[in-house]
């Protein structure tokens, strides 16, 4: 590892979190926004079918998050699959996926930072919504700098107000009156294409679980905290949508869910509960919120991996010798998120995000089959299910997310064929 002229490139990360905040750091990363917002595109693409897509999105994450924790016990640092990619396949794919992790997810910030914007000032003009989104991105990018034990601190709180809003509108769809066993069908609705491109969606919801590998560094003891840490939060996140799904179709059917823009403020209203609508909203916005602040987190540790190697500017490799954490990289993601909402329209992130992200872990996969039994490598199926699932959901998601996808893939690649020709001065 190069170190930097003050040090700050070979500066290690603290090791602060044990195993109950790198779960917390999990659940916060996936019990979000996205439960407040995915259900509506996976009614539109199954129906009720989106229940079976909901078990496969399941499944592929099981596969990706088991693959991830035998990788990052094996690796413990920063970076996630571009430390794995780059390790056990190669610097291309390493860099491939640090690649599309670093650009997929600052578009996923954007996202979570215009949801608060779109659930806080529903009625105000756009540039409200623009400048509540910027003062949103970097409040929370000053919270990051500040140190990752004030990032679990408020984190634990954003989960815990989350879970209780999510309780509440499950309990007022089941109970408030509207809720019907025939509104679940036709099941399971829709075609197999539709049934994987709603898998793919609600993907996106469950991608935090790997938070939890790009902060390999700052976890205590990672080879046994790691490996318990993310499947539990996997766990009891399927447990929490899996009820949402079923709650909210029950109350509003496949067709009005579909229709929903606030999913889970309608199931909410369909019965007797509607004062509880307010709530949900504040909801969504506090789940986005924690949504935001754990994206930065992953994506400044994934971009001060790739920085240490060259592959981003290596001033961005510097860790703040008091708060201990990657400070310019923080910076640069938060200057980055707040610059995206300020001039782009992103409500195609969503899908866009989906298909870089499960590139990532189809390379996750294939790293994790090159483990071997001494290093305490998964069964085979494992990594094979999940590199397999990973290219189906991607292939299937809407054709714009693919092509957009793809494209910056292409670019990405395109980087480091310029950045390793043999002419180049850095080589």
């Amino acid at each position: 590892m190069t170190s930097a002229p003050d040090g700050g490139a070979a500066a290690p990360l603290a090791r602060r979190l044990g195993a109950g905040g790198a779960v917390v750091i999990g659940l916060g990363s996936m019990i979000g926004a996205g439960v407040f917002a995915a259900f509506a595109p996976a009614a539109r693409a199954a129906g009720a079918g989106l229940l079976i897509g909901l078990a496969v999105a399941a499944v592929v994450a099981y596969c990706n998050a088991t693959s991830s924790a035998r990788l990052a016990a094996r690796y413990p640092e920063s970076g996630g699959t571009y430390v794995y990619g780059r390790e056990r396949l190669g610097p291309f794919w390493g860099h491939l996926a640090g690649w599309g992790f670093v650009v997929g997810k600052t578009a996923s910030c954007a996202a979570m930072a215009l949801t608060v914007a779109a659930y806080a000032l529903p009625q105000a003009d756009r540039p409200a919504r623009t400048a509540l989104a910027v003062t949103v991105v970097l409040a929370l990018t000053a919270v990051n700098y500040l140190g990752v034990q004030k990032s679990v601190w408020l984190t634990k709180v954003i989960v815990a107000v989350t879970l209780v809003v999510l309780t509440l509108a499950v309990l007022a769809a089941l109970t408030g009156g509207a809720a019907s066993a025939g509104n679940l069908t036709p099941f399971p609705g829709g075609d197999l294409g539709g049934v994987l491109q709603s898998a793919g969606l609600l993907f996106f919801a469950f991608a935090g679980y790997a938070r939890v590998a790009t902060l390999g560094e700052e976890v205590r003891d990672p080879s046994r905290t790691i490996p318990r840490a993310i499947p539990v939060a996997l766990g009891i996140t399927l447990v929490v949508y899996a009820l949402v799904a079923v709650a909210a179709l029950a109350a509003l059917g496949p067709d009005r869910l579909a229709a929903a823009t606030d999913p889970l403020a309608a199931a909410a209203a369909a019965g007797s509960w509607d004062w509880l609508v307010p709530v949900v909203r504040v909801g969504a916005v506090v789940a986005a919120l924690g949504s935001l602040l754990a994206l930065v987190l992953g994506v400044s540790r994934t971009t001060l991996a790739m920085a240490r190697d060259g592959h981003l500017p290596r001033a961005l490799s510097a860790v703040h010798p008091r708060f201990h954490v990657p400070h310019r990289a923080e910076v640069a993601v938060g200057v980055a998120v707040a610059v995206l909402v300020s001039v782009v329209d992103l409500r195609g992130a969503i899908g866009f995000s989906s298909f870089a992200v499960l590139v990532y872990y189809a390379i996750a996969n294939a790293a994790a089959w090159t483990l071997t039994r001494a290093e305490r490598r998964p069964p085979r199926v494992v990594p094979a299910v999940g590199l397999l699932g990973c290219l189906v959901l991607a292939a299937a998601l809407p054709t714009a997310s693919v092509l957009a996808g793809a494209a910056v893939l292409a670019l990405g690649a395109a980087v480091w064929a310029v950045r390793t020709r043999p002419w180049s001065p850095r080589t």
